[in-house]
């Protein structure tokens, strides 16, 4: 009967021995060095419960780190999806100020070529103006349908690419 009550406590010391080292395992944010202490022939099974815990816990960690890096990247990524469409934007607003102007200017020329002709005193140079200020706002409107056409490229080609 001395020997079960002598295996019972040497039982629950190792298990409290083993509560306590997974409890500081849980605690500290990194493995501590593992102090290697003599084991008895009872303790073998838990010793060997205690190296797999361990092992599985490295395992968990490493599979934490890899999802870690995995979702940074995804996210630096995605900035720098965000940042170049900013860029994209910024230009496609530029061509717009642009087209928006040179009409402007079509429109001021028009009337004022229109008036001249009215008043039949056209000048080869207000035609000169009203032909440069037609090319430029159909160079503009151009330029807008690029820039348009770029947009809605850099939209779908990550859709088609993730179809594929």
């Amino acid at each position: 009967m001395s020997d079960i009550n002598a295996l019972e406590r040497r039982i629950s010391a190792a298990l409290n021995r083993a509560r306590e080292g997974v409890d500081r395992l849980a605690a500290a944010p990194t493995m501590p060095p593992v102090a290697t202490t003599p084991v008895s022939a009872g303790d073998g099974d838990l010793a060997s419960q205690l190296t797999e815990e361990r092992t599985a816990n490295a395992q968990l960690e490493e599979r934490v780190r890899a999802l870690k890096e995995r979702q940074d990247g995804k996210l630096s990524g995605l900035e720098a999806e965000v940042d170049a469409q900013k860029v994209q934007l910024a230009d496609f607003d530029r061509d717009i100020q642009r087209l928006q102007q040179a009409n402007a200017d079509l429109r001021a020329v028009a009337a004022e070529m229109r008036e001249a002709l009215l008043a039949s005193t056209a000048e080869a140079e207000l035609i000169n103006r009203a032909v440069l200020a037609e090319l430029e706002a159909v160079k503009a409107a151009h330029a807008v349908g690029t820039a348009e056409a770029a947009a809605i490229i850099a939209q779908l080609t990550p859709m088609l690419e993730g179809a594929q």
